[in-house]
């Protein structure tokens, strides 16, 4: 396993090893020692799912103040773009965007820290995206930015037929 910091203040690509035959594969997809030598948050009390079809784009979400969460997130089946935003104000990258392809192909995983909006958008029919949350969701605090932002910078993949919820559709602006 590999960690690899992301333009991002504290954000980091995790890359896997993949041992396969024709059997299939075995790859580790977390290891509490890697994290805590990088300074990363080691516990987790949430782990959720989300299936979705082509289109869903699915952000920019964010828990705020002490129910801030850590995410890990990776794709199991099909394909995201997944997009993240520092909205840390003491960061040295504040309101800065990264965006990458997470597959069941490429097996990749992004570490986002607290502080961070993120949201993702489905490249393939019948994607499971899964992800790990440092603290409990919190519903009355959570918050969100317009998914395109020009602020953000996000060049998100797909430009039509795009389905989004209710709420993420009237999100504010970040400025």
């Amino acid at each position: 396993m590999k960690l690899t910091e992301t333009p991002l203040k504290d954000c980091y690509i995790i890359e896997t090893r993949v041992f396969g035959d024709d059997r299939g594969f075995f790859t580790e997809t977390y290891n509490e020692k890697l994290f805590k030598e990088h300074g990363l948050p080691a516990n987790w009390v949430q782990d959720n799912w989300s299936h979705s079809n082509k289109g869903v784009l699915r952000g920019m979400h964010f828990q705020k103040g002490e129910h801030a969460q850590d995410k890990l997130v990776r794709v199991i089946r099909g394909a995201v773009y997944d997009a993240v935003v520092d909205i840390r104000p003491d960061s040295p990258t504040y309101g800065h965007s990264y965006g990458l392809e997470l597959s069941a192909e490429n097996k990749l995983a992004l570490y986002v820290p607290a502080g961070f909006a993120h949201g993702f958008q489905v490249l393939q029919d019948g994607t499971d995206f899964m992800y790990k949350c440092s603290k409990l969701y919190a519903p009355e605090h959570e918050g969100g930015y317009m998914w395109n932002d020009p602020a953000f910078k996000i060049d998100w993949p797909l430009r039509q037929g795009l389905q989004l919820s209710a709420k993420d559709e009237v999100f504010p602006k970040f400025a």
